[in-house]
């Protein structure tokens, strides 16, 4: 079924279960913004990329998804894509690779792909996921300590190697302010679950820097002033040379966005006792990512820990994320010039939080007990992730993942009996 869910909630909607979506919309929208702005940076893009792919793709994952309370927009999953992307072919070949990422969505949606989430690995899923917590958290330590490193390599050990020999050049009142918000961002998690604590971390650290006039790099000073309006949609380049060049690249951006939706999305169930339309949600992420890219942005996808958040803070139906859009609009048009002032070890401490979730340390003990097999396959995915390569790393464990599952399989006995010759 490919019908968007708000079709379905908008028949019985009323007033009350509006005052809660919107109580939801506006918390999250205060969570996502800074979450945009920091995934925009760390994936080598301008900030404001990461705020217009809050505002068009959450809105069109919110209005043509088939979950009640799935938020879309930018995600930690695409840093590292993202920034290989740029670095290779440039932010127009981004562009370009996210819109036909949205095609083949879309083409998936209407085959009706959504059910074969099923069929990847789990070791798969999770040993990607914690390679690319690993790779954020190590992207975000220059930041963190407030090193002066004019370009961080992307090969994982060099880059390690390069933080460490500028150890000297250590910013003591960066790393405070990035340590007072993390321990911030922690205690209002854990005392305030719904309470846009991520905001007002970054706000309060941000302000310390501006108060006392520390010397700490800000979005300000690095980037300059946000703009206060969303570019006019263009179409990319769509010469067959580019085409040909980047589709690998829109297969991985598409396989990230369905694997990370899907799975947001069963989270969400569990949560709400619901039951999402995985097709319906392959449409949306489709029509999200061409429109995101119409419009310059980056890759779009349901955000697990934005729809936890949604779910705790009261959201009922996908007005909620619609809501969460606008609102950033707003704050897009009317407060950008005070985004400038946000610390980026603020952004940095955000970011190796979400990089900390997104390796989810709680089934740790889980991972550790499971079978010989599986264990082997999340640890070469991770590895294969960090090292290598995100597209090396999901080729190789999808493969190796169904060649164990076939091997897994009982043998069925025959009761065919050879001739006697």
């Amino acid at each position: 079924m490919r019908q968007p869910k708000i079709l379905t909630t908008i028949k019985n909607y009323s007033w009350s279960l509006f005052a809660a979506d919107l109580t939801a919309g506006v918390t999250v929208a205060m969570v996502a913004l800074p979450l945009s702005i920091a995934i925009a940076i760390a994936s080598g893009a301008d900030p404001a990329k990461g705020i217009v792919t809050a505002i068009i793709g959450g809105f069109m994952i919110s209005l043509l998804g088939g979950s009640r309370v799935q938020i879309g927009g930018p995600t930690g999953a695409f840093i590292v894509v993202v920034f290989g992307v740029i670095a290779q072919y440039g932010y127009d070949g981004l562009v370009l690779a996210t819109f036909m990422a949205g095609i083949i969505l879309l083409v998936a949606g209407y085959f009706r792909a959504g059910r074969l989430i099923a069929f990847i690995p789990e070791a798969v899923v999770n040993g990607f996921t914690i390679g690319i917590g690993i790779i954020i958290a190590t992207s975000q330590l220059k930041d963190f300590f407030g090193l002066k490193v004019e370009k961080l390599p992307a090969e994982f050990f060099e880059k390690i190697t390069v933080l460490w020999q500028a150890i000297d050049t250590l910013n003591s009142q960066a790393l405070i302010i990035a340590v007072i918000t993390l321990v911030l961002i922690v205690l209002l998690r854990r005392l305030a679950p719904r309470f846009p604590g991520l905001i007002v971390a970054v706000g309060i650290g941000s302000a310390l820097v501006a108060l006392l006039q520390l010397p700490v790099d800000t979005l300000g000073s690095r980037f300059g002033t946000l703009p206060s309006q969303l570019p006019m949609p263009t179409l990319p380049d769509l010469s067959i040379t580019r085409i040909v060049e980047l589709f690998p690249s829109a297969i991985v951006i598409a396989f990230l966005a369905a694997v990370e939706s899907l799975l947001s999305a069963m989270v969400a169930d569990r949560m709400i006792k619901g039951q999402h339309r995985p097709n319906a949600e392959l449409t949306a992420q489709g029509v999200a990512n061409i429109t995101s890219a119409l419009f310059t942005g980056l890759p779009a996808t349901g955000a697990i820990a934005r729809t936890a958040t949604n779910v705790k803070a009261g959201g009922k139906t996908p007005v909620a994320g619609i809501i969460h859009a606008l609102v950033i609009l707003l704050v897009m048009l009317l407060a950008a010039p005070m985004a400038g002032y946000l610390a980026m070890p603020t952004l940095a401490a955000l970011l190796v939080i979400t990089a900390w979730n997104m390796s989810e340390p709680h089934k740790w003990l889980e991972h550790a007990k499971a079978p010989a097999s599986d264990k082997a396959l999340l640890i070469l995915t991770l590895a294969l992730t960090v090292l290598v390569d995100l597209t090396v790393a999901i080729s190789v464990g999808v493969s190796v993942g169904l060649v164990l599952r076939l091997s897994r399989r009982k043998s069925v006995e025959s009761d065919w009996v050879p001739p006697e010759r």
